[in-house]
């Protein structure tokens, strides 16, 4: 019958630790799929969405360029381009938030919390007025009728591009150089209409905003001196005013033959007043994710040149806090060498880990304490039985009697090592039941010892009796 409570009791202990086995094996999954978790939440790709337009010009072509980069070399932040009709729908797109980054230009409406990331480009302003056809059989070149920006009052400026900010940027030079803006018309062309605008006898001197090497500025130059003669180009003489007064611009030299050699024009440097073109993000946005923006984009400028030789005008924004447009925090950390490292952007997520798995452990210490409570007040009592057969064996009348105790003294040190390799008795535990094991053996053949004389003393008593 003991041996049935004994085996029936290993079969229970047996059962337990294979359920406490399972439980840590679950835990460990757990705990494992929460750090995995963690690890890909930090280290997953970040998507920005840029809104650039309109579709297939200079800027869409170059940020296309840009993800398409970034997603080949598995950076840590890709571009998703969001292509719209104009710099006027890029800027509502990021006004709503539903553009994290936009491509404009510094002297529009941006919004308040608008930041600058990068530099794209430098947009100058390029005015020139046509000379006229020289008379058929004569090598003579006629005069320009307007030869400075004093002479534009009482006649009409051809300006390129629909947007209001070219206007507004005519009117403020004008003004700046003593012109009033009132007394000169305006007409707008479309860049699709530069044969049409060069052949309009209506407009007297032409304005044109772009890059240096704009294939737009190159080709209008060149339509109208076809139908108008060779130009006249108008120096800003006022560039340095203007950029002191509104820092959104700067003072710019237009380089000698830039746009063509021969014949070279212009013929000399000239004056002219810029703007930047930017890629723009809210003051919001990671600061994370703009440095690593940041970092990938000036990293692969020269491989993005060798695509796209735009892409050498990129250049990296102010990072002077008084700057008209603020760089973006992030764009400015990079900028400036004060990037944070992996471990002081990720040290409380760490030592957040840390405590976790340092509570898993305790709690874990303490599961198992209790729930192999029953096993250790089974060798408590196995501890306490001992010390009874201790006191039996010294009192115990015959050798049987004796050899029952071993054997259940027995089963309890075979109990005592199976808990001890279940982890339910500890090794101090295992020094306690040897040292009363030890005092029971001690008992027990002292026992043996008083028996077997009392047994030889017997032996002649019966011998006689029976005699």
């Amino acid at each position: 019958m003991s041996d049935l409570n004994d085996n029936s009791a290993r079969s229970r202990r047996r059962q337990k630790q294979r359920s406490f086995a399972l439980l840590i094996l679950a835990a460990g999954i757990l705990a494992f799929g929460a750090a995995a978790g963690m690890l890909y939440y930090v280290l997953r790709p970040t998507t920005l969405r840029i809104a650039v337009g309109p579709a297939n010009s200079e800027d869409q072509k170059l940020v296309q360029l840009m993800a398409q980069t970034f997603a080949r070399e598995n950076s840590s932040v890709r571009l998703s381009v969001v292509t719209t009709e104009g710099t006027a729908e890029s800027i509502a797109l990021f006004t709503a938030g539903k553009a994290d980054l936009a491509v404009a230009r510094g002297d529009l409406d941006l919004p308040a919390n608008a930041e600058s990331v990068a530099i794209l480009r430098k947009n100058v302003v390029v005015l020139w007025a046509p000379s006229g056809l020289a008379a058929k059989g004569s090598r003579k070149q006629p005069a320009p009728k307007i030869k400075s920006l004093d002479e534009l009052a009482g006649h009409r400026v051809g300006v390129i591009g629909r947007t209001q900010a070219n206007v507004r940027l005519l009117r403020a030079i004008l003004k700046e150089s003593g012109v009033n803006p009132d007394k000169v018309a305006v007409s707008q062309f479309a860049t699709n209409q530069l044969a049409e605008m060069a052949k309009d006898q209506s407009v007297d001197a032409f304005m044109a905003v772009g890059p240096l090497k704009s294939k737009i500025t190159v080709d209008a130059i060149a339509a109208t001196a076809a139908a108008r003669g060779e130009p006249k180009f108008l120096p800003i003489e006022v560039a340095d005013a203007i950029a002191k007064k509104n820092p959104i611009y700067e003072s710019e030299e237009i380089p000698a033959s830039i746009f063509g050699s021969s014949p070279q024009r212009p013929e000399d440097k000239v004056d002219t007043v810029a703007v930047n073109h930017l890629i723009i993000a809210p003051k919001s946005l990671s600061d994370t994710a703009v440095a690593a923006l940041a970092r990938q984009l000036f990293t692969n400028r020269q491989q993005l040149a060798r695509e796209m030789p735009t892409a050498s005008q990129i250049e990296k924004p102010d990072t002077d806090k008084d700057a008209s447009l603020p760089a973006h925090a992030g764009a400015a950390a990079y900028i400036d060498g004060n990037e944070r490292t992996f471990l002081e952007k990720y040290t409380d997520y760490l030592w957040f880990a840390v405590l976790i798995l340092s509570g898993l452990g305790s709690a874990g210490a303490w599961f198992k304490h209790y729930w192999n409570a029953d096993e250790r007040e089974q060798y408590l009592a196995h501890r306490d039985h001992m010390l009874e057969l201790i006191s039996r064996a010294r009192t115990a009348g015959t050798q049987e009697e004796l050899a029952q105790m071993q054997s259940a003294a027995d089963g309890m040190l075979r109990e005592a090592f199976e808990g001890y390799d279940d982890g339910t008795v500890e090794e101090g535990d295992l020094s306690v039941i040897a040292l009363a094991l030890e005092q029971f053996h001690h008992a027990v053949a002292d026992r043996r010892a008083v028996l077997a004389a009392a047994g030889t003393a017997d032996a002649p008593r019966m011998r006689v009796n029976q005699g």
